[in-house]
């Protein structure tokens, strides 16, 4: 499965209708740190196809959806479980700790 790229338009009913955890990553094109996160979000959404959705939101394009979420440092990772954010990670983590970060609200 790929990465869902989520907008304001299509945010909550993504988050509230997941009958599984759903990891989001916050970012934007100009982030160093965002840039080296892309390619290990995509990797992860392979991985954990079934599992997991993984989706991004483009800070610079959702501004409120961002700031919705109290977002100020970017990659900020957030995982929802039930419609609700159940825990956040800030800047740039490691594949295996951000799959055992999902695995946690299987």
């Amino acid at each position: 499965m790929s990465v869902l790229h989520l907008q304001q338009n299509n945010f909550q009913e993504t988050i509230a209708n997941a009958d599984k955890p759903v990891l989001v990553d916050f970012w934007a094109t100009w982030c160093g740190p965002c840039q080296m996160l892309g390619p290990v979000i995509e990797q992860i959404a392979e991985k954990m196809d079934g599992e997991a959705i993984i989706a991004k939101v483009n800070v610079d394009e959702e501004k409120a959806l961002a700031a919705s979420f109290r977002v100020m440092s970017i990659p900020t990772l957030i995982v929802f479980k039930d419609g609700q954010e159940k825990e956040r990670m800030v800047g740039f983590v490691p594949e295996q700790q951000v799959m055992d970060f999902i695995k946690k609200y299987e």
